[in-house]
């Protein structure tokens, strides 16, 4: 059986048809979810086995990015969330203004609800950032559903500077939460704008939690998920889309968990 994903919506958001599309392409089975059909009982988080909230600009990131959606979240549907990502079988990702939403919940990076450890903020540069970008997916990341490498994506944002204090940053490190970072050319983790096109503390494009279950990340790996969706894939000779297996990975965790 294919496994079933709800690609939550709300006013705003603009990938879910490419985030549903990346895991039909994946193997699964996506249902866009406008977060009201939640809140009147019409659908249940409950019924599926991943979670993901796409990128976009949550009731246009009014107060801050992701501010109104988490608040939304941890205000009706706490208890219904707190049981999904209880459940070994379950996963959750937030790309973008997603992982703005997970951070302002509390479930990234430490899987607390209602407790923020971490922020995602304004880009050093002052601006918004799109264009590709430079990758490497860490190793050693407790994530469990990603393998190592270096690659490129898309970022598209203007608030996506990972900072936390250093108790909490300590603790992402020494817990091997750090699921990607921003290199140069050469693979290389960096600070140096354009390749860090935000200034993330450690260079930091995207983390997990604790259990590897829920992952947050800037960049658009569903916007590389065919060849020809790089702007130089016949120049590069792009084999293979980037950003595909991880929705597969996904997929793959979900059937074999």
């Amino acid at each position: 059986m294919k496994p079933k994903i709800i690609v939550l919506k709300t006013d705003g958001t603009n990938c879910d048809e490419e985030t549903a599309f990346a895991f039909n392409l994946a193997g699964g089975v996506s249902e866009i979810i406008h977060v009201n059909e939640l809140r009147q009982k019409q659908k249940k988080l409950i019924n599926y086995q991943i979670l993901a909230i796409p990128g976009g600009f949550s009731y246009g990131d009014d107060i801050v990015s992701g501010k109104i959606l988490a608040l939304e979240l941890t205000s009706f549907f706490a208890q219904e969330i707190q049981s999904f990502i209880q459940d070994p079988q379950r996963l959750v990702i937030g790309i973008c203004n997603g992982f703005q939403v997970l951070i302002r919940t509390g479930l990234l990076p430490f899987g607390t609800i209602g407790n923020m450890d971490a922020t995602l903020t304004n880009n050093d540069s002052g601006r918004f950032e799109c264009r590709w970008i430079n990758l490497r997916i860490e190793k050693n990341s407790r994530c469990v559903f990603l393998n190592n490498g270096v690659i490129s994506y898309q970022v598209a944002h203007g608030e996506g500077k990972l900072f936390a204090p250093k108790e909490a940053m300590d603790r992402i490190e020494k817990e091997k939460l750090v699921a990607f970072r921003y290199t140069d050319t050469k693979g290389n983790p960096t600070q140096k704008y354009p390749f860090n096109p935000n200034g993330s503390l450690h260079a930091i494009a995207g983390i997990t939690d604790p259990t590897g279950r829920i992952l947050g990340l800037m960049p658009h790996p569903e916007r590389f998920v065919r060849v020809d969706q790089h702007p130089n894939w016949r120049r590069l000779r792009i084999d293979t889309p980037q950003g595909l297996p991880i929705f597969k990975s996904m997929i793959s965790y979900v059937k074999t968990a």
